[in-house]
């Protein structure tokens, strides 16, 4: 008898616990399946107003087992703690996967496949930024530029970081292979 209430007691144990756990995973398509995220502005800004043509996106095609790099530009006259550069580095990254997973999502595999290299470089001016931003998009690489929205450390609007591809290393070269390890 008391074998019995055991093996009940644990079922209707087993029925409580799936229940709920069945319970808290269909919550979130009770609420329409999507997770609320805040929409207010970042501290950050991406390039939006310059986010470059898709289709030249899709016309980069590595070769086999080409290697792929995404350079990260980062401005060393703003004097950026290294906190802050990482955060912005970090946005750059965002950007320009983001850009480039909705024109070219066949590079981005690849990219990913290859190792997802990610290369820091330092450049001396918004100018010089600027100039390397132009020459990548020339070129059909995605260039993204981040703004700083001016809260803690640099000038609200300041471009702090420039990430160019990510795209073949012979074409990212072209662009960045002159700059300096950060």
């Amino acid at each position: 008898m008391v074998d019995l209430c055991r093996r009940r007691a644990r079922e209707w144990s087993d029925r409580l616990c799936k229940s709920i756990i069945g319970l808290g995973a269909s919550l979130p398509l009770s609420r329409g399946g999507k997770p609320s995220y805040p929409t207010g502005k970042d501290d950050e800004t991406e390039d939006d107003h310059d986010e470059g043509n898709l289709d030249d996106l899709a016309t980069i095609k590595p070769k086999g087992d080409e290697p792929c790099k995404l350079v990260l530009v980062v401005r060393t006259d703003l004097q950026m703690t290294k906190g802050k550069i990482a955060a912005q580095c970090g946005h750059a990254t965002l950007a320009c996967y983001k850009s480039v997973v909705k024109g070219n999502p066949n590079l981005v595999r690849h990219w990913e496949r290859t190792g997802q290299a990610k290369i820091a470089v330092k450049c001396d001016s918004e100018e010089e930024l600027l100039i390397l931003q132009a020459t990548a998009k020339s070129l059909g690489i995605c260039a993204r530029s981040i703004q700083d929205a001016g809260r803690t450390q640099v000038a609200s609007g300041s471009t702090t970081v420039l990430g160019i591809g990510p795209a073949p290393v012979r074409i990212v070269n072209q662009v960045t292979q002159h700059l300096k390890l950060l």
